[in-house]
């Protein structure tokens, strides 16, 4: 392969096992960046053992590298870690590794930010990169903090901010939601309203594929969402009809299912699932991006796959 080369950082992960194989097969050169000496993953085309706590390695990681795709970070299911442990794992590391990145004359810098770094669970209505930054949690602080450290480098980077992602292997809330579907019984979930925005492993991949490929500087945050946002009830059926099962929802009023849910201590999980979080990603489709399917078509799919 004679492509151009990406140093790409949490390639063992969920979006990162996508990552990797999404792009080799539009004809980059991956080389992954491991914590510690494990197999290759399969696909990459070379590999650099270094901490990116203390990046001794990274001059030898980044040479000859022309962009830097970092998805490695502390993920927002570890919701009870400490503040500081957000703020190392994805703050510090990210302005150490940009660093390293700037003085390897790196091209161009994507970081795996998310939604999550513009906003809380919840939106009143739908969101752009035109609206100020205000995350409410750890997580959502250290991405938005690691975006204002890479625009202190004086790097070409960007930040994607994807919605909730799903596909294959995916764990926290889409996982917990997946399992849900796949319980025998009816759900008293119809009365929810609340609309979600979601993208898939593989539309985000496409995203990362078009930063890559844009030519000029960018130097901001993208959201990144398909254009279809869902309500739970939909979600729901949408995972049950690629299980080949009828939905299966009965319509207990949103104000009763919120008070069972704080009597046995769920009224944060309530809040998640009623609240409506809407992104638009007009800024990326201008960039050409695509998603490569619905979400109701892409839930049914991750359904069939994950039943398989």
């Amino acid at each position: 392969m004679s492509g151009p080369l990406i140093a790409l950082t949490g390639a063992t992960g969920f979006i990162g096992r996508h990552l990797l194989t999404a792009l080799t097969a539009r004809g980059y050169r991956v080389r992954v960046l491991l914590r510690r000496p494990v197999e290759v993953p399969e696909g990459a085309s070379s590999a650099v053992v270094g901490d990116l706590a203390r990046p001794i390695n990274m001059a030898a990681a980044l040479s000859g590298v022309d962009a830097v795709v970092h998805s490695a970070g502390l993920a927002n299911a570890m919701s009870g870690a400490p503040e500081d442990d957000f703020r190392n794992s994805n703050t510090e590391a990210t302005r150490r590794l940009a660093e390293a990145a700037q003085r390897a004359k790196v091209r161009r810098f994507v970081f795996l930010s998310s939604i999550r770094a513009q906003t809380g669970p919840s939106a009143p209505s739908p969101l752009t990169e035109a609206d100020f930054p205000t995350p409410t949690d750890a997580y959502g602080r250290s991405k938005l903090a690691a975006e204002q450290a890479l625009a202190e480098t004086g790097l070409d980077w960007v930040a994607l901010r994807p919605a909730l992602v799903y596909g294959v292997g995916v764990k926290g809330n889409m996982a917990a939601l997946l399992r849900l579907a796949r319980s025998p019984y009816p759900l008293p979930l119809a009365a929810l309203s609340g609309r979600r925005s979601l993208v898939s492993v593989e539309s985000l991949s496409a995203a990362v594929a078009a930063v890559l490929h844009t030519a000029g500087p960018l130097e901001r945050a993208l959201i990144v969402a398909d254009p279809d946002p869902l309500t739970l009830p939909e979600m729901l059926a949408a995972l049950r009809s690629g299980l080949g099962r009828r939905p299966s929802l009965l319509p207990v009023p949103s104000p009763l299912l919120g008070l069972a849910c704080r009597i046995t201590g769920r009224e944060e999980m309530f809040d998640r699932l009623s609240g409506s979080l809407v992104a638009r990603s007009d800024e990326l489709a201008a960039l050409g991006w695509q998603p490569v399917q619905t979400s109701r078509d892409g839930l049914a799919e991750l359904a069939r796959n994950a039943a398989g």
